[in-house]
């Protein structure tokens, strides 16, 4: 299985393709299912900014709709459009990127990988990011 190192360089790679005409802060996710399979994505701005799309729910909106539905890590970087391979800080997924994520995966098990470089990054798991959480098992 692929490794947390090998997951954020994917995330680098996917931080690429964000278009970020407005706050040059560019993100890029990868996205791992539980069959192996890798969704990247990056952050996608509008003028109108409640239009923008995060890094996160673009790599999983892609997963989705291609009929993946079980993932098991998520990792995030981000920084300035200056910023290339090592950022100044962590990029941890909005609120709303976090939601989405808990409506496909299970809290206690889902790692989320924020990371500044190859070398230094934070592991969590979904739960911890978003504790108390209501999601589908919730409406049952």
């Amino acid at each position: 299985m692929i490794n947390e190192k090998e997951l954020i360089k994917l995330a680098i790679e996917a931080r690429k393709g964000a278009y970020t005409p407005y706050s040059k802060y560019k993100v890029g996710a990868a996205l791992l299912t539980k069959s192996g399979k890798i969704y990247k994505g990056c952050n996608i701005e509008c003028a109108a900014y409640s239009a923008c799309t995060c890094a996160e729910r673009t790599a999983l909106l892609k997963a989705v709709s291609e009929g993946d539905s079980e993932f098991v890590a998520i990792a995030v970087v981000g920084g300035t459009e200056t910023e290339t391979d090592d950022f100044s800080d962590y990029a941890s997924p909005c609120g709303v990127c976090r939601q989405y994520l808990r409506e496909f995966c299970d809290p206690k098990n889902m790692k989320v990988i924020i990371a500044k470089s190859l070398d230094d990054m934070k592991v969590f798991t979904l739960e911890e990011m978003l504790p108390m959480s209501f999601g589908p098992d919730n409406l049952k």
